[in-house]
């Protein structure tokens, strides 16, 4: 390890800001000059995250073999070489399976460093119900990794059961963030460019702007109350131009849409509610972001989210669309409730989402697989 520094490449299938880059990055710049790191992405251009990297953390973006395409020996021969490089590779989701897979082939006849893989959940493709040739392409390609890491509950019963992963490999990280940092109420211009519209309560969503994230239903079930809430979208994404459209056609036109904003601390707190309106999660960092401001929620049940908020806030954890939007109605018209639900849901990521607690797990995992268990401490 060159200078003491581990070399630790990340593998992502896009490198736009989402949880699992939130969390990759905030691990990166607590560890600061511990561990240097690449980066690479199977969707060259999808690196918007990067501008969340500390300026001091040392980080590169290396020119590197496809790690998207048809599966090929020749290609995952050009991967397996690139990924010799590094002193530990960490893969992100199913856009980065065939870095798993060229490390899985070419481990049988060279030394390779060690792979941990991350599951964070499911793109569109894959929300109503996994399927069986991935099932397949992840079991095989994973048959080398060191660990997987997985945020969810029903996401560690997945590798075990369906990726038929050993229990002894998959580990159950919760994500953590340092709440701490939002216990302050925000500024009211936190939010540039927001105009509020009078007499409304202010709806808000973090979220990378994809299909999966479904913000159109969202859309739909602020316009049930439109005459009480405005919603505030914080995200950027290839689905911009059809949740606007759908404001459009609803006639929501104090929808604001905020682009990719850094720091949720400084604005998650200016939300009356917070809605997440997503086909599949597992367990969203921006859910325990609002919680951790005092937030009431009103979310699709999806993932781990219905045991993720404070029970209190359970029964606004819905199974459709037309619930969501019943959910929101009666957050908007109780200001005791939605200052109950809110004090609970701080309650309890204070108490069960603790930033340290992750940061120690993730070091404990890396450095181990590194031989060096205390270089990241």
């Amino acid at each position: 390890m060159a200078d003491n520094q581990p070399h630790i490449l990340h593998v992502h299938g896009s490198f736009t800001l989402g949880g699992k880059e939130a969390r990759a990055i905030r691990l990166m710049n607590i560890w600061g000059d511990k561990a240097r790191h690449a980066i690479v992405s199977a969707d060259r251009e999808a690196l918007g995250a990067r501008a969340a990297i500390d300026p001091t953390v040392r980080v590169d973006f290396p020119a590197s073999p496809p790690f998207a395409g048809r599966p090929g020996v020749g290609r995952f021969r050009d991967i397996a070489k690139f990924l010799k490089k590094y002193d530990l590779i960490l893969t992100y989701n199913w856009g980065a399976m065939d870095a798993a897979m060229a490390h899985r082939m070419f481990s049988l006849v060279s030394a390779m460093p060690p792979l941990i893989h991350h599951e964070d959940g499911f793109n569109a493709d894959e929300a109503t119900g996994l399927k069986p040739q991935r099932n397949l392409y992840r079991r095989a390609g994973l048959g080398r990794a060191d660990a997987l890491v997985v945020p969810s509950v029903r996401l560690e019963s997945i590798a075990r059961q369906v990726w038929k992963q050993p229990a002894a490999k998959v580990h159950l990280i919760r994500n953590g963030i340092d709440t701490a940092r939002y216990a302050e109420p925000p500024s009211p211009d936190a939010i540039p460019g927001l105009r509020r519209s009078p007499g409304k309560l202010l709806v808000g969503t973090l979220a990378g702007l994809r299909p999966v994230k479904n913000i159109p239903r969202l859309v739909r079930a602020v316009a049930a109350h439109r005459d009480r809430l405005q919603l505030v979208v914080v995200g950027e994404g290839p689905e911009r131009d059809a949740i606007v459209a759908q404001a459009a056609a609803l006639g929501l036109d104090d929808l604001h849409m905020a682009g990719f904003m850094d720091q949720p601390w400084r604005f998650v707190g200016l939300f009356d509610i917070f809605a997440l309106s997503s086909d599949s999660e597992q367990f969203p960092i921006s859910l325990v972001e609002a919680m951790a401001a005092g937030v009431p929620v009103a979310s699709m049940d999806v993932g781990d989210v219905i045991n993720m908020v404070a029970p209190e806030n359970r029964s606004f954890v819905v199974p459709d669309e037309a619930g969501l939007a019943q959910a929101l109605g009666t957050l908007a018209t109780d200001p005791d409730l939605r200052a109950r639900l809110g004090a609970a849901n701080r309650d309890r990521a204070v108490r069960d989402y603790a930033e340290q607690a992750m940061v120690d797990a993730y070091a404990s995992l890396y450095g181990e697989a590194l031989a060096s268990p205390d270089i990241l401490r």
